[in-house]
């Protein structure tokens, strides 16, 4: 497949501002640039399809016996439903059982950044999230849950403002194990 060319990604981009606006001639004066700053902020926005789980949790020490969970909760993330093309955010919590090794906290973070830069659906992040900690770093167990407001159903369709959609998922000791799933909720909620 050829790849799009940014001058072909923007001329997408004011074709959908003529439309949307039923503008024929030249686009207004708070227009004109508008087409340029939505690639650039596409850029950023599905920066993740760059990124490798593999790479990302690479960065492993010796977990020196511990063998407790390790979680890493309340992470704010951004991203896109692939269905509308509207956002959705919330916050996400990441937990794995270390065997042999832990990776460094701040790689969960982007373990979540990969994925939530990307066109996507709550169930396949949180979904993701996990198989890459499972293949990557093969822990006793690991788990996401995520917590999200979804922009199309705040802003289109049924409009609720306040719904929060809750999605999980466990795999190993968190998902075997009923003590070890309700430890890690209870470090979730407190």
């Amino acid at each position: 497949m050829n790849e799009i060319s940014d001058a072909q990604a923007t001329e997408a981009v004011e074709t959908l501002i003529r439309y949307i606006e039923k503008i024929d001639g030249e686009l207004r004066e708070g227009l004109d640039r508008s087409p340029q700053r939505v690639i650039e902020s596409y850029k950023e926005i599905y920066s993740g399809y760059a990124d490798d789980a593999e790479e990302i949790l690479s960065a492993t020490f010796n977990s020196e016996g511990y063998d407790g969970i390790v979680l890493l909760k309340d992470v704010e993330f951004h991203s896109m439903c692939e269905h509308h093309l509207q956002p959705f955010s919330g916050k996400a919590h990441i937990a794995y059982i270390p065997v042999d090794k832990i990776v460094g906290i701040s790689k969960l973070a982007r373990l979540l950044d990969m994925h939530s830069k990307r066109l996507q659906n709550q169930e396949r992040m949180t979904e993701s999230i996990v198989e890459d900690l499972q293949r990557v770093i093969d822990p006793l167990g690991c788990a996401a849950v995520i917590e999200a407001q979804h922009g199309c159903m705040r802003c289109r369709g049924v409009s609720k403002q306040n719904a929060v959609m809750v999605t999980s998922s466990m795999r190993g000791a968190f998902f075997d194990k009923s003590q070890a799933r309700s430890e890690l909720m209870q470090l979730i909620n407190k």
